[in-house]
């Protein structure tokens, strides 16, 4: 089993979760955080003044799959989450040693 985190920008979630239901994957947990990369932020102007802006909003979406479905997790996240620009975010693959499903007992897979 492994966990998939993804880092991704904010209006694209539906479109992620639309396109992890259409593979079948039934459920996933959403963080909004905030970070920033490589450019370190962006400049804004605002009433005319430039603002920094240090860390970007963004959304961390993290799904529990069996280890055969992790490629296909991983491909479908990023073809959803892609714009071409800058700040699309990154997707990282965790080793999940075991899950429990609260209500029924169910271990591993099964409580998947």
């Amino acid at each position: 089993m492994k966990i998939v985190m993804a880092i991704i920008k904010p209006f694209k979630l539906e479109e992620v979760r639309d396109a992890l239901t259409s593979i079948g994957v039934h459920g996933l947990t959403v963080t909004e955080v905030k970070g920033y990369g490589r450019q370190k932020g962006h400049t804004e102007i605002y009433r005319g003044a430039e603002y920094a802006v240090s860390f970007l909003p963004k959304l961390k979406i993290e799904v529990a799959v069996a280890s055969d479905l992790v490629g296909n997790v991983v491909d479908t996240i990023a073809a959803a989450a892609r714009t071409g620009q800058i700040g699309d975010g990154k997707i990282f693959v965790l080793p999940l040693e075991k899950a429990v499903r609260i209500r029924t007992g169910e271990t591993d897979a099964d409580a998947l």
